[in-house]
Parts: structure tokens; C-alpha cells; sequence
């Protein structure tokens, strides 16, 4: 595959707003946020999956990686309703980033609403909400402009 074109020298301006969001959604991820960075990169995982972004699923999967994530949970995540390898509260997660994802083919159930709610608070809800927005917008863009796959370190986006 090759990159279609350079699309944060495109369009610089809209690509650093999307870059303050990922700063915020970072910022869930410190000591007393609303977020655990390891349940952050199983989401952004999966949400790449269904929406097959490769440049995504390169860059975090190899985060996840440095983050000490298993392969065993890597490898079982398309899978992730018949495995024992992920919380409650991940598995409410992921199904709350693939209701999110598949939005136009189906409906957020309030089923699955009060499944998330036992385990999230609202700031925390919100905060995984947005960003399973920015990783599907992320995935549409690597999609559209397709940046070379493969190359990215783990560790290497300074926000």
C-alpha cells in the first residue's frame, strides 16, 4: 500500500484539534483519571478491528504491547464474548465501543446502558465514549489516506 497523501500537512490545523483530544483522553488514563490505559487500548484495538484499520491496529496493538497486555488477550480479542481472559467491566466496555462503532446498524441498548452504568461512573462513561469516537475517526482517516503500516514505535506519539 501506498500513503494517498500527507494528511496532517493537508489540514494541520484540524488534525492538532484532534490531537488536543487525544491529549484529553491521555489525560483519563494518569493516576485518578476516569480511565485505565489498558482497557483504553483494548477498546482502540477492537474498534480497528471491526472498522479494518491496519495503521490503528499497528500502533495499538504494539502499545498494548509496552503496556505489558498479554498476547493470549491480544490474539482473543475479535473473540472477546467466548474467552475468559477479559473483567466485566472490559467486556462492558468493549461492548459498549461496538454498539458505538456499529451505530448506524444498530441501536445502544438501554440493556447495555445499565450494564456500563454498574461499572462507569458518567464522567468516566463519557470520557470512553469520546474516545471511541476519536478512534473511529482516527480509523477513517488512516482508511481514506492510508499511512504506511508497520513503522510505528510504541511509545513514539508525544502529545
Amino acid at each position: 500500500m501506498s500513503e494517498r497523501m500527507n494528511y496532517f500537512s493537508a489540514a494541520p490545523e484540524g488534525l492538532n484539534i484532534m490531537l488536543d483530544m487525544e491529549r484529553y483522553i491521555a489525560s483519563c488514563c494518569e493516576p485518578g483519571g476516569s480511565l485505565e490505559r489498558p482497557l483504553l487500548e483494548l477498546v482502540k484495538i477492537r474498534i480497528s478491528q471491526i472498522n479494518g484499520c491496519a495503521f490503528c491496529l499497528d500502533m495499538h496493538t504494539k502499545e498494548a504491547r509496552a503496556d505489558s497486555e498479554t498476547e493470549q488477550r491480544l490474539y482473543g480479542l475479535s473473540a472477546w464474548r467466548d474467552t475468559p481472559y477479559y473483567t466485566e467491566k472490559e467486556r462492558v466496555a468493549l461492548g459498549w465501543a461496538e454498539a458505538n462503532t456499529l451505530a448506524a446498524q444498530q441501536d445502544v441498548s438501554d440493556e447495555l446502558y445499565q450494564q456500563i452504568r454498574e461499572h462507569f461512573s458518567e464522567k468516566a462513561l463519557m470520557d470512553l465514549t469520546l474516545a471511541i469516537v476519536q478512534i473511529n475517526s482516527w480509523n477513517r482517516i488512516a482508511k481514506s489516506f492510508k499511512p504506511a503500516v508497520g513503522a510505528y514505535q510504541a511509545g513514539s506519539l508525544k502529545l
